[in-house]
């Protein structure tokens, strides 16, 4: 019997001096950077818990916690792949993804979901919005980002 799925993943980090801003696994040319244990890629952390959350598996923190060494900066495009084989194991396929970013990056970001999630690139959209200066977002504090992803288990 097939079975679709959905996941919505969300994920928000501060921005801070002396960091690289990495989204999508592309880096962004910006004054600061996502403070994280990982690279702080928020992207691709809230694509990680869609998935995870489709396939009713365990949450990002819970399977690649900052308390482990292991994961201290770490290119978030890696948890990403650790998180797409945990979606084969739970036999399930990603159908759509969809996350936000920033438009003169899109074709790049979407190449490194794609490729890293074995999808065709037709198959992630990537859209962008602005808070319009309000908030942690609106006053250059900090980036979120949320990610809504269809799977199928048969």
């Amino acid at each position: 019997m097939t079975e679709l799925r959905t996941g919505i993943g969300f994920d928000c980090h501060p921005l801070i001096k002396n960091r690289r801003l990495i989204l999508g696994g592309v880096q962004i040319p910006f004054e600061k950077g996502l403070d994280g244990h990982s690279d702080g890629d928020v992207l691709t952390h809230a694509i990680i818990d869609s998935i995870l959350g489709a396939a009713n598996l365990e949450d990002k923190g819970t399977l690649f916690p900052s308390t482990n060494d292991k994961f201290k900066s770490i290119i978030s495009l890696k948890l990403l792949a650790l998180a797409a084989e945990k979606l084969v194991t739970a036999k399930c396929r990603i159908v759509k993804a969809q996350s936000p970013s920033l438009s003169n990056f899109y074709q790049n970001i979407k190449e490194n979901i794609s490729k890293t999630l074995n999808l065709n690139i037709n198959n992630v959209s990537i859209k962008a919005t602005t808070t319009d200066h309000m908030g942690f977002t609106g006053k250059n504090k900090g980036i979120c980002s949320l990610a809504s992803v269809l799977i199928k288990r048969s």
